[in-house]
């Protein structure tokens, strides 16, 4: 039976953690390939994208939280034209904005989610919702050894030890939260492992399947 507290997929929110498109600021492991303007570029189409995979979903209020604040043009536009709420993002590494994310959820449990997941569909946040039903955390492992998304309940938000000790932007990211979340002994589901967005290969990867991507990017090589 469910656990109280957490009685409908609608009683899940998504939050959203995303980067301005900012030449410089956004995608900067992908600058080399592409150069900075077009890193950008992508940075928004992979922001739009994700938006509209959470609206989609048709799960609970959607948070749009924003780096390094809320005063870029694209997020104000993806405001009006959806109306997700825009928070900014706290200062501190990616577990601690997580957390926070999750603590400040309008609703008893939330899907936390990037914008680097291109693969992500409306179809697994709301399997991802449903496993929150019967679990405290669920979590969708990405190929590179961390995950695209993690879904907890509030109760477990100001848990540290789902969110600490783990080595971010690393291969190890996913084995560390494994055992922060069996020391911490929580009940946690995975999902089937997804890729991101993060390298040549990987832009090359999404290229291959959104072909369009290439006259929006144009991949220019390093820049000076």
């Amino acid at each position: 039976m469910p656990r109280a507290g957490i009685e409908s997929v609608a009683t899940v929110s998504i939050a959203i953690l995303a980067k301005a498109p900012v030449a410089g600021l956004a995608k900067t492991r992908l600058i080399p390939h592409l150069g900075a303007e077009a890193a950008a570029a992508l940075q928004g189409w992979l922001l739009q994208r994700a938006v509209d995979t959470a609206l989609q979903a048709g799960l609970g209020p959607v948070t749009l939280w924003c780096a390094p604040d809320c005063s870029h043009p694209v997020f104000s536009a993806l405001q009006t034209d959806t109306g997700i709420c825009l928070q900014a993002q706290p200062e501190g590494d990616l577990g601690l904005r997580m957390q926070t994310a999750a603590m400040e959820s309008p609703t008893p449990a939330t899907l936390i989610i990037g914008t680097d997941c291109p693969v992500l569909t409306p179809e697994t946040l709301r399997n991802a919702a449903a496993a929150l039903l019967e679990n405290e955390v669920v979590l969708t492992p990405a190929e590179d050894g961390g995950y695209v998304l993690i879904g907890l309940r509030k109760s477990c938000a100001t848990d540290s030890r789902i969110f600490e000790n783990i080595e971010w932007s690393s291969a190890r990211v996913m084995a560390q939260t494994r055992q922060g979340l069996q020391s911490a002994q929580r009940r946690w589901h995975e999902m089937a492992t997804l890729w991101d967005v993060d390298t040549a290969a990987d832009f090359e990867r999404l290229a291959a399947i959104h072909p369009s991507l290439r006259a929006l990017v144009q991949p220019t090589g390093a820049t000076a």
